[in-house]
C-alpha cells in the first residue's frame, strides 16, 4: 500500500485559527448567546409579572404598551416607553450583579454567608 503524503496545511486556515484563539471569539460567541437568553428571561419577567402588577396600579389596563396620549393630531404610546425603561432597568441590574459576581475573587466567593442569603430568600436547608 502506498502511504498517503501528508497535506500541508492551508496558510490562510492556520492564521484564522490562531486569530481564534488568541482574540477569544469563542468566548465572546459564548458572551453573546448567554446575554439573548438573559434578556429572553428579563424581558419575560417584565411582560408577564411586573407589567401586570403595573397596570393594576394604573387602572386596569390589560396591556401596559396601549397607554397612550392624545396631542394634538399626534399620539405619544407613553405605556411602551415605560415598558422598554423598565425592562432596560432590571437588565442592567442583572448585568450589574453578574459583573460584580464575576469580579468576585474565589476567596471573597468562599466568604459568601450562604445560611444569610438562604434564610433572606426563604430557602431551608435539609
Amino acid at each position: 500500500m502506498k502511504k498517503l503524503k501528508q497535506l500541508k496545511p492551508i496558510r490562510g486556515l492556520r492564521g484564522f485559527r490562531d486569530f481564534l484563539r488568541n482574540q477569544g471569539v469563542l468566548t465572546l460567541a459564548i458572551g453573546f448567546i448567554l446575554g439573548g437568553a438573559i434578556s429572553k428571561f428579563v424581558s419575560s419577567l417584565v411582560v408577564d409579572i411586573i407589567n401586570p402588577l403595573l397596570n393594576a396600579a394604573l387602572g386596569g389596563v390589560d396591556d401596559l404598551g396601549t397607554k397612550v396620549v392624545h396631542v394634538g393630531g399626534s399620539i405619544i404610546h407613553y405605556g411602551t416607553f415605560l415598558s422598554n425603561g423598565i425592562d432596560f432597568i432590571v437588565l442592567a441590574l442583572v448585568v450589574y450583579a453578574g459583573v460584580k459576581l464575576a469580579g468576585m475573587d474565589q476567596e471573597q466567593i468562599g466568604k459568601l454567608d450562604i445560611g444569610k442569603i438562604n434564610a433572606m430568600s426563604g430557602v431551608v436547608k435539609k
